[in-house]
């Protein structure tokens, strides 16, 4: 009998004697530094004001398990004594992370969740592990399993990777559980350092657009590009022991092995240990507020997403190009996995809804493709609440 199995009803989650858990859980948004994180370089990412909700609640059985999406009127539900087995959908995500659970031998029993999301599948958005991190800090709240948060962000971690078969660095989970409303976080994801720097965006906003055209990370170019960093590490490495990782060489160990790599190998290391370069100096200027020398280290990013890591789209290169004569503009990049997903742009608050309007008509005009468009603020890590229920 299969373990996973459909759940069509909505379970009860309230008016039983015991405790309900809520947890919001939020996406992320990167301002620079994309593909760095599992190259133990920089990022400067923060979580959202957009987020999942989930509910928790005991079902007062040993084993039974049900998950119910009110965003997709569906569910499922499986047996924690059974074999998980694997869905393509986001039911991997929860599998994945209680998976991790039960190896780190965590006392679970039977529990309902229900999710609520207003993070876009597939915008480069994470949801993916807002929902790794939602599913985990509620079940260690829910059965006093004494995760740090920072076990959390591992093991959400591992479930993407081991399970889902996406092998993500840590910026996403880290930045879903850890960061500050009102911040923007410079992480160092070598040793995990994390600077809060203010937010402070003087007249601007920043403007996600949502080229609808989604990705699938597990089934596509993203690990690959993983494998080919990692190539070039274990090439470096015979010579060079103690390099574990791009982070560990500069740019005149690069030339040295340029002959000896592949060219698209050579490429993607270049790009890496190029966007490393600009997040420092992006940090730098968001501390002095020079947002105009922000707004073109973006500009920088994409170009070298865009030319030298070849993860960009042409739905992507059209909304970032399509920006560039525009004063109020200041930068605009492709944000997240690539291949699809939206741009992010750090935009003047007062030109944002015509701007909006200008550029979903261009846009529409030339892929047929109904542009959508999301404003974010920088917002606070995993909330949890719980509530005992008479």
């Amino acid at each position: 009998m299969a373990n996973n199995r459909s759940l069509a009803t909505k379970p009860s989650i309230s008016g039983d004697i015991g405790t309900q858990i809520n947890v919001e859980s939020p996406g992320r948004i990167n301002l620079i530094g994309e593909h760095t994180d599992y190259n133990g370089g920089f990022a400067m990412p923060t979580a959202i004001d957009k987020k999942i909700y989930l509910q928790f609640q005991k079902n007062s059985t040993s084993d039974l398990c049900r998950i119910f999406s009110t965003t997709y009127n569906t569910g499922f539900e499986f047996s924690l004594d059974k074999t998980f087995e694997k869905t393509s959908g986001w039911e991997d995500y929860v599998l994945g992370v209680v998976n991790e659970l039960k190896a780190l031998g965590c006392d679970l029993n039977g529990f309902d969740c229900i999710i609520e999301s207003e993070l876009p599948v597939g915008a480069g958005i994470s949801s993916s592990a807002a929902l790794e991190c939602g599913i985990a800090s509620g079940l260690n709240s829910l059965f006093n399993l004494g995760l740090s948060k920072m076990d959390i962000v591992r093991l959400s971690q591992r479930a993407e990777n081991n399970f889902v078969g996406n092998q993500c660095g840590i910026m996403d989970q880290f930045s879903s559980v850890m960061s500050k409303k009102g911040h923007i976080g410079l992480l160092d994801c070598q040793n995990l350092d994390f600077e809060f720097i203010p937010a402070h965006f003087g007249n601007c906003k920043l403007l996600l657009l949502n080229t609808n055209v989604s990705h699938n990370l597990a089934n596509s170019d993203y690990n690959n590009r993983r494998e080919e960093c990692e190539m070039a590490v274990e090439i470096i490495k015979k010579d060079l022991p103690k390099v574990n990782s791009l982070r560990d060489i500069d740019f005149a160990v690069l030339e040295k092995y340029q002959q000896v790599l592949e060219p698209k190998i050579y490429q993607r290391c270049l790009y890496v240990l190029n966007e490393n370069k600009r997040v420092k100096k992006a940090a730098e200027a968001l501390r002095s507020g020079n947002l105009r020398n922000f707004g073109q280290l973006m500009y920088k990013s994409h170009e070298g997403l865009q030319q030298n890591y070849e993860v960009s789209c042409p739905e992507l290169d059209f909304l970032v190009e399509f920006s560039r004569d525009k004063d109020f503009i200041y930068g605009s990049r492709m944000m997240g996995g690539g291949f699809g997903g939206c741009t992010i742009n750090l935009i003047e608050e007062n030109e944002i809804d015509p701007y909006i309007a200008e550029v979903s008509k261009a846009y529409f005009e030339k892929f047929g493709i109904k542009l959508d468009t999301i404003n974010v603020s920088p917002g606070e890590g995993t909330i949890i609440s719980k509530r005992s229920l008479a």
